[in-house]
């Protein structure tokens, strides 16, 4: 266990729980934070033991994106150009490591995510959201773009339209509706949302590790090539899957009418 005073990390049978905690800002994200943030899915993402991620929030909301506090006293004291370098030292490279590592990632949205804090659900692979959550897409109510990835991965699970509208328009968008339109993987009580989400990520976290990665990998892909050129990326990961033991185990369980048992390699 890694235990920042606003980020904590936890390992446990494979399952890697990064919990944002700084309730009474709700999540809000200082540069302590941000750096501890980055740290923790930059570990999780490299270490070959965590099989599956779980981020969450402490409190009434899962991250309100970008500490307005702190960001104000800097754009009246320090240079633009050391301001937004968090940007690229911060917000994209953590959301990279989300939406790109080799295993499962899990969001337990257990409030409002706002701004980068929606960025950061978003570039998550499943999205469990309490009764009680939402999402505002908040950049354009301060005048701002949007970043963490939202540009990429917001028109990829609701549309280019309706990314539009939520970009242009910001305002939240309650559990009900993110499951509507794509936003969540599914909605649960408040009081369930841990316990369903962990449940939900140690499951992944015991399954094919490989064949997610390559799942993962190939859905990258195809994003930006066409059919061919997705084929052939498809048959590479074909090729170190097929070789794997997970496959050959399960493969063989099959034959004896059995479970497998993947072990991630």
């Amino acid at each position: 266990m890694t235990q920042d005073e606003h980020v904590t990390y936890v390992v446990g049978d494979a399952l890697a729980t990064i919990t944002l905690n700084r309730p009474e800002q709700l999540n809000a994200l200082d540069t302590a934070t941000k750096d501890a943030l980055r740290t923790a899915v930059e570990s999780a993402a490299g270490d070959p033991a965590v099989r599956a991620v779980l981020l969450t929030g402490t409190g009434r909301a899962f991250c309100v994106g970008q500490d307005l506090a702190e960001h104000a006293t800097a754009l009246s004291e320090r240079p633009l150009d050391e301001v937004w370098a968090t940007v690229e030292r911060h917000y994209a490279p953590t959301a990279l490591a989300l939406a790109t590592m080799p295993k499962p990632v899990v969001a337990a949205v257990n409030g409002v995510a706002a701004g980068a804090g929606a960025s950061l659900a978003l570039a998550c692979d499943l999205r469990v959201l309490s009764e009680r959550a939402g999402f505002n897409l908040a950049f354009a109510g301060i005048g701002l773009s949007c970043d963490t990835g939202a540009s990429w991965t917001l028109p990829r699970l609701v549309g280019r339209a309706t990314a539009l509208d939520l970009l242009l328009r910001p305002r939240t968008v309650d559990a009900a509706q993110a499951q509507r339109i794509g936003l969540a993987t599914s909605v649960v009580a408040h009081g369930d949302l841990l316990g369903e989400a962990t449940s939900l990520a140690r499951a992944l976290a015991a399954g094919p590790t490989l064949a997610f990665a390559g799942i993962k990998q190939a859905l990258a892909h195809s994003a930006s090539h066409d059919l061919a050129d997705s084929l052939a990326f498809e048959a590479t990961r074909m090729a170190v899957t097929g070789g794997s033991s997970d496959h050959r185990d399960a493969v063989a369980a099959f034959a004896a009418k059995q479970r497998p048992t993947f072990r991630g390699r």
